[in-house]
């Protein structure tokens, strides 16, 4: 392939997708479509959830729930939130004796997505009851499928795919409503600190109690006289008293 052949090709090539993307846009030009959607009463559904922390090893979470059952959330991410007594806490900060309680609110609204098509244009070719050849304002042509009891307005007044003729100019309108129901979660995770030891009541003695040294054991008597004691001071004393007596005989003697 030479080189002219090679040019002459992609202009060719160039030539066709410019005509195939003009024919799409011309087409959708001629499709009206139109998308409305309307929504009903929502309804709402509240689950809570109530338990107390039994252990915090890393990010694994134990948690006794309010029916007595031991619930284990493992690997708990880092973002996950708590509000307790005001404050955000994270994994980390939680502790057992902590009082958690989940709120789940379920939010259903019903809803109807109703899409409009209208495309209005003159009849070149039908085929009954499956299909037609409209010629478009911009005077391309285009093929529809004809759904099953399609209508047409023709002039004001409505008829079928039977009642089609070649020249008619028709304005067909397809509505689809199609019924969905939007779910939307919302959680909301809050605690609070476990309370803390009753006091004691106000009209009761606190006693506190003492250990109380043990008694000491009783001394016992010396059997005998310490080595250094001797009778000399008896002997003394009895000496004196004789000294005395005889000085009070003297003095009677003298007085009779």
């Amino acid at each position: 392939m030479n080189l002219a052949t090679g040019r002459a090709r992609l202009w060719q090539v160039l030539a066709v997708g410019a005509m195939w993307a003009a024919l799409a846009w011309s087409m959708s030009a001629q499709v009206k479509t139109e998308t409305n959607t309307s929504s009903g009463k929502s309804s709402h559904e509240v689950t809570v959830e109530r338990g107390e922390v039994v252990l915090v090893n890393g990010n694994d979470l134990v948690v006794k729930m309010e029916d007595g059952s031991i619930r284990h959330f493992p690997n708990v991410p880092e973002s996950a939130r708590v509000n307790v007594d005001g404050q955000e806490l994270g994994i980390h900060d939680l502790k057992p004796g902590m009082k958690l309680q989940k709120t789940v609110t379920v939010t259903s609204t019903p809803q109807v997505i109703t899409t409009v098509k209208t495309v209005t244009g003159k009849v070149w070719h039908v085929n009954p009851p499956g299909s037609v050849i409209l010629t478009l304002e911009d005077g391309t042509n285009q093929q529809f499928k004809i759904p099953k009891d399609q209508k047409f307005m023709v002039n004001g007044q409505q008829t079928d795919a039977w009642g089609l003729k070649k020249g008619m100019t028709v304005s067909a309108t397809k509505i689809v409503e199609e019924p969905v129901t939007v779910v939307e979660h919302q959680k909301q995770l809050t605690g609070s600190m476990p309370p803390p030891p009753p006091p004691p009541p106000a009209d009761a003695p606190i006693l506190i109690a003492q250990a109380e040294p043990p008694p000491s054991p009783p001394s016992a008597a010396p059997a005998e006289l310490p080595k250094t004691g001797s009778g000399l001071p008896l002997i003394g004393l009895l000496g004196c008293i004789s000294f005395l007596s005889s000085i009070g005989l003297g003095v009677l003697r003298k007085a009779f």
